[in-house]
């Protein structure tokens, strides 16, 4: 690995480098002995290295190139590898690239921080989706150290910009590039500070799945990303971090099951049900069992099909007039969160499509005898 990230002596496996020749295939080979991807990018640039000619002439998804099997490096982070030998042959016949790392498969959310001379923009654009009132004075704001200083102070949270526990990168730009690793499955997903969509703050990206980062060391031709101190491993993303990048949209948005049929047993449930609010109550006792028991098991239990199913007979209790739409969210709702903590927004989606496709199907019920 380069000097430049001034490794302990006791990383037994650095190289000892003296050529500037060999940084590029000294850093790749490092990256990927910590399980990140890497993959060229352009002499000097930060941007991959080109696609094949042949890939340039017939443009194609990265899944169909042939390349990628062959062990060439079309289609940028696609091509991204841990393996030695590829790094080996890649870097050494090409001494002269950057490396990339592809940051959904490396497990990494990178907080992106730039400091370019523009005007900021509206206030609602500034922290996305916290509302900055005419009163406050924004003189002075001018970049990204700025606004995710701003997001950790409203949340009392250490800013990451000085997160000294975890890996940063100087930018050649004046930026700061500060790596974080994934504590669970979740694929976290890029974004653009200045996007109209899904953004952490102005002047703030987010590299993660379906994007790259640029290695530590790599040298382009603005300069070096030059690690800060000596923490060269990335830390687990804050807790409080992760909650504000679900709250911007960096989550995709989950697979909500297709509507199913009424299962029998809640039909009988419902037909035999008729009126009074005694009968309401057993009613939704019964549709609602099936949720509450997948409580019972951390996983495996379907809760998503199960919540699905109980929110489409409800659906169509409320187009049939035997409950309300508000009755029917809470008891969903209340009936999800004892199933499943901490997956409101989740089971808040399923709820709604559920009740949405059950309201297009009317389940009137049977009055019993007077």
């Amino acid at each position: 690995m380069p000097a430049e990230l001034h490794f302990s002596s006791n990383d037994a496996r650095q190289p000892a480098l003296e050529s500037s020749v060999a940084v590029s295939l000294a850093t790749a080979s490092w990256c990927a002995r910590r399980g990140w991807p890497v993959h060229p990018l352009a002499a000097g640039r930060k941007t991959p290295a080109a696609n094949c000619s042949q890939c340039r002439a017939t443009p194609h998804s990265p899944g169909e190139c042939p390349c990628l099997p062959a062990g060439r490096w079309c289609h940028g982070f696609h091509a991204a590898t841990l393996d030695q030998r590829r790094i080996s042959n890649w870097w050494g016949a090409h001494p002269e690239f950057g490396v990339g790392i592809a940051c959904g498969p490396a497990g990494l959310i990178v907080i992106d921080i730039d400091a370019h001379a523009t005007q900021p923009p509206t206030r609602d654009r500034i922290l996305p989706g916290i509302p900055i009132g005419d009163h406050i004075d924004l003189t002075g704001l001018a970049n990204g150290f700025h606004t995710v200083g701003i997001l950790a102070a409203l949340r009392s949270q250490r800013n990451p910009a000085d997160d000294d526990t975890t890996l940063r990168v100087r930018t050649p730009s004046g930026g700061l590039h500060v790596w974080y690793r994934a504590t669970d499955n979740r694929r976290w997903r890029c974004s653009s500070g200045s996007s109209q969509g899904a953004a952490l703050a102005w002047q703030v990206d987010v590299r993660a799945h379906g994007g790259y980062i640029i290695a530590p060391g790599t040298i382009t031709r603005h300069g070096t990303y030059t690690p800060l101190d000596d923490v060269r491993e990335p830390a687990s993303l804050p807790v409080w971090l992760a909650q504000e990048l679900e709250r911007t949209g960096h989550l995709p948005a989950p697979s909500v099951p297709a509507p199913r049929p009424v299962p029998p047993r809640a039909q009988q449930a419902v037909l035999a049900a008729g009126g009074g609010r005694d009968r309401t109550e057993r009613m939704l006792a019964t549709i609602l069992a099936p949720v509450e028991a997948c409580g019972q098991v951390t996983e495996g239990a379907g809760f998503s099909d199960t919540l699905n199913r109980a929110a489409y007979t409800l659906g169509g209790l409320v187009a049939a007039g035997r409950l309300t739409e508000e009755e029917a969210e809470r008891a969903l709702t209340q009936a999800a969160a004892a199933a499943r903590p901490g997956q409101e927004r989740r089971a808040a989606q399923i709820i709604r499509s559920g009740l949405a496709a059950g309201r297009q199907h009317p389940l009137h019920t049977r009055r019993g005898p007077r």
